[in-house]
């Protein structure tokens, strides 16, 4: 058995090490939306070098869900309509599912379900975030750290479905049953992932430590905390699947008192939510 469990680290390191690299656009698009004294114009100069993510930009406000009258055919006014933080949002979402379509995926997770429920988690975090009144460029962070937080179950092969039968049948975290069967768990295999991408340290925690929320304290702790939120209000909403829907409800109470939420307002967001969703997923089809 450790044998067994030895070899699934060794293939899931090497599956990651073959992953490809985000490319450098993406990069220096968050590296300029992280600063408060950005502006549309330096977005577009990066932007504007890159023809597929100009394309993607231009379809987006130009998508039925903004219902303009007029065609906008210029970058900086698509990027300043828009705004910066869903420009980032789109562009580093779009680049990390384009990159892991074409990996190698085990059955057990069907991607389609699988996308909607970390866009589900993303914009309940997101909502929840702006339920606390944290600032908006906070809520677009929470809303990728929610998009990306089940990452790492991507690279577990066929015998992830072992896993998921397990978790499912007898009503188990499936953190646990992951460690139990394969050795590791989509939080470290997440982290690896993260690492390899360079991605910002809240993006980060909330990969790696969104069932853990209890080590991490101060604001780095509610930013998972909200994170992990999102996902227990996604798998309520039954929105997508990622293989793990039985939240307990003290752990709820316990996250809800940690980011100074009541219930009332963790439930209020569900007339917002399903709206946000579906303007998510538009931009995840671009």
């Amino acid at each position: 058995m450790a044998i067994q469990k030895d070899k699934q680290r060794r293939d899931i390191e090497r599956f990651i090490e073959k992953m490809p690299s985000l490319s450098t656009t993406v990069g220096k698009v968050m590296e300029i939306c992280s600063r408060t004294d950005a502006s549309p114009n330096e977005l577009n100069k990066v932007i504007s070098l890159d023809p597929v993510l100009t394309g993607q930009v231009l379809k987006l406000i130009n998508s039925a869900y903004y219902s303009l009258v007029n065609k906008v055919t210029s970058l900086t006014r698509a990027i300043t309509m828009l705004g910066m933080n869903t420009v980032k949002n789109m562009a580093l979402s779009t680049a990390i599912i384009r990159t892991v379509a074409g990996a190698k995926k085990s059955k057990a997770l069907p991607t389609v379900k699988f996308w909607a429920h970390s866009i589900g988690a993303g914009v309940s975090a997101k909502l929840l975030g702006e339920a606390k009144g944290l600032p908006i460029m906070e809520r677009e962070e929470l809303f990728l750290g929610g998009l990306l937080h089940d990452l790492g179950k991507v690279p577990f092969g066929d015998e992830y479905i072992e896993a998921l039968n397990i978790a499912r049948f007898e009503q188990l975290p499936l953190k646990e049953v992951e460690l139990d069967v394969m050795g590791i768990d989509h939080q470290e295999v997440g982290l690896m992932i993260a690492d390899k991408w360079k991605l910002n340290q809240v993006i980060t925690r909330c990969i790696g430590y969104h069932h853990e929320t209890d080590t991490l304290k101060g604001e780095s702790g509610q930013q998972v905390a909200l994170v992990a939120l999102g996902n227990i209000y996604t798998n309520i909403l039954d929105h997508g699947y990622a293989g793990d829907p039985f939240p307990k409800v003290d752990e709820i109470d316990i996250l809800l008192k940690s980011v100074g939420l009541t219930w009332e307002e963790f439930g209020g967001i569900g007339e917002r939510v399903n709206e946000e969703i579906e303007k998510a997923e538009i931009f995840l089809k671009i």
